[in-house]
């Protein structure tokens, strides 16, 4: 599974954007799907992510509120909608896929060893 993270850019605090995660070689309905970022200097931190059946999602308990993430199974994409920016919210984005389909529930899968497939990342960096 190929994946290709856009939508990246400048924003003002206070602001969104929309991420976009698109797929080749591969179904996202046979996967879980997570976004991860890291800023600079800091280690990749989990985000969210969004069940194979796009029935349930998780966000980080620091994001929940701001960041939601879903699936369209139509079109193979996953997004990630950021509202309220804040500066702290500066990182590459990246999604990821997972082979594993033990649970259909994203919960479970929040740790970067979960997830085998990895797009390049996109910048995001927000402006105070």
């Amino acid at each position: 599974v190929q994946l290709q993270a856009s939508g990246g850019g400048l924003a003002q605090a206070g602001g969104s954007l929309r991420l976009s995660c698109s797929a080749s070689g591969g179904t996202f309905s046979n996967h879980v799907i997570a976004w991860f970022r890291q800023a600079p200097g800091k280690a990749r931190e989990f985000v969210a992510a969004v069940s194979r059946s796009a029935d349930n999602t998780y966000s980080a308990e620091s994001l929940k509120g701001r960041f939601t993430i879903s699936k369209n199974t139509a079109n193979n994409t996953v997004y990630l909608q950021m509202n309220n920016l804040k500066p702290e919210d500066t990182a590459y984005y990246c999604c990821a896929a997972a082979r594993d389909q033990t649970y259909n529930s994203a919960y479970y899968y929040q740790k970067e060893n979960d997830y085998v497939y990895w797009g390049q990342g996109t910048l995001v960096t927000v402006s105070s």
